[in-house]
């Protein structure tokens, strides 16, 4: 049977959730992932109104749109990031709180716990069994990922308290998430506690392998860091909740791989608007081959 394909609408917070699935069933998707931010999916809502939920496949439905995963990427950051102003801005107002940064710390791990009983109630509300296992996609911030490029000199202690925060913040999370019967995926993506394969293995062990951690796979924030994305498959294959099927060119023009979404944003102020020397591409715009190559692997180790 051939995989439901959705598309997140993280990127389009900025229109209302009936207009991004009537554009979702315009343009053939089977359904979307719905983003925890904008008016798409409201954590705090599902919790507290009766017939929020509901009201959500209503309009799913409406559209004959499917879901099977919730994302909540921003939130997620907070629970392990070194909390900076950048932080208010992505950050729902009572999670932000005051600002202090254990403060926002803490009320963001509690806000990922409420996620997962949301996520549950959710599907627990859908007029039909999905059939998968509920997910929620996200990111984990991380404590260390400013020394990763080294210098000033760090060592493996030094990282290993990063790796040891982040059990110990995200092991509780995890539990709760497991008495609501919901998968976490994380997102390994740069600034995460998980952004390659190493990382990723690490991320695992300073969970002790909980059962409801697992990966979104998307392999275009691998390639542009050099990581071979097909061997990631078949490491952490079981573990691979959900995938983003999304690909990246890279190549050599002058400007750099290291920090791409950066230059993407500072290159027409620097004056060199062709400086970027990567970019993400979705399913349609990269290789035939490379694509086959990630899809084959895909169905081999997670299976069809």
């Amino acid at each position: 049977m051939a995989r439901p394909v959705t598309l997140f609408t993280g990127q389009w917070a900025d229109l209302a959730f009936d207009t991004v699935c009537s554009k979702a069933k315009q343009f053939g998707y089977d359904g979307v992932e719905i983003a925890c931010w904008g008016d798409h999916f409201d954590v705090a809502a599902a919790l507290g109104e009766p017939g929020y939920c509901e009201g959500r496949w209503e309009i799913l439905c409406s559209h004959g749109l499917k879901a099977f995963a919730i994302s909540n990427h921003l939130v997620g950051q907070a629970v392990c990031d070194l909390i900076d102003q950048r932080h208010q801005a992505i950050l729902p107002p009572e999670v932000w709180g005051d600002g202090d940064q254990e403060g926002v710390r803490r009320r963001a791990a509690a806000r990922m716990i409420d996620t997962a009983r949301a996520c549950r109630k959710f599907f627990d509300a859908a007029p039909a069994p999905t059939g998968l296992p509920a997910v929620v996609n996200g990111f984990t911030g991380s404590s260390i990922w400013h020394s990763i490029y080294a210098f000033p000199p760090t060592d493996q202690q030094y990282w290993q308290k990063g790796f040891d925060d982040f059990g110990r913040r995200w092991k509780p999370i995890l539990d709760e998430f497991d008495k609501a019967n919901v998968n976490f995926a994380l997102e390994v993506h740069p600034t995460e506690i998980a952004f390659d394969m190493a990382s990723a293995q690490r991320a695992l062990d300073a969970v002790a392998g909980h059962k409801r951690f697992g990966f979104n796979y998307d392999p275009s924030h691998l390639g542009y860091q050099g990581v071979d994305y097909v061997r990631f498959i078949r490491a952490f294959g079981s573990r691979i909740f959900h995938v983003h099927v999304k690909d990246a060119w890279w190549g050599w023009n002058g400007g750099g791989v290291r920090g791409a979404h950066e230059l993407c944003r500072s290159a027409a102020l620097l004056g060199f608007p062709q400086s970027r020397a990567g970019r993400h591409q979705v399913r349609g715009y990269h290789r035939g081959a490379q694509r086959r190559r990630i899809s084959r692997a895909v169905e081999r180790r997670v299976g069809r």
